[in-house]
C-alpha cells in the first residue's frame, strides 16, 4: 500500500460515528489534489480489512449518498441510527449537522 493509500485508510477509519466526509474531503486531508478523490473508492476497496471501513461516511460532493438497491435498506439504518438524515432522493438533509472536517 502507497503511503497517500495508508493515510486514506487510516482517515476513512477516523470517520466518527454520525459524522460524514465527502471523496474530496478525504483525499484533500490525505494531501491528494483534485482529481485524487476519483482514486478513493479503488483504494479503500483494495484495503486488507474492508470490513473496518465505514463506507456509509464516505459520501458524495453536497452530501449525496450511494443507496444501491442491494445495499440502501443497510445504508438507511446505519444513518438512522446515527442521526445521519437522508431524504428519498439519496441526500443528507442535515448535512451542515453532520459534515466532519480533519
Amino acid at each position: 500500500m502507497s503511503p497517500f493509500s495508508q493515510i486514506v485508510y487510516e482517515l476513512a477509519l477516523s470517520i466518527p460515528k454520525g459524522k460524514v466526509v465527502t471523496y474530496g474531503d478525504l483525499a484533500s486531508a490525505a494531501g491528494g489534489g483534485a482529481m485524487a478523490s476519483r482514486s478513493i473508492s479503488s483504494i479503500l476497496s483494495k484495503a486488507q480489512n474492508q470490513r473496518a471501513i465505514p463506507w456509509h461516511r464516505i459520501v458524495y460532493a453536497g452530501g449525496r449518498v450511494w443507496l444501491a438497491p442491494d445495499l440502501e435498506k443497510k445504508r438507511r439504518t446505519l444513518y438512522k441510527l446515527e442521526g445521519i438524515k437522508v431524504d428519498a432522493k439519496g441526500k443528507i438533509t442535515n448535512f451542515k449537522d453532520v459534515h466532519y472536517n480533519f
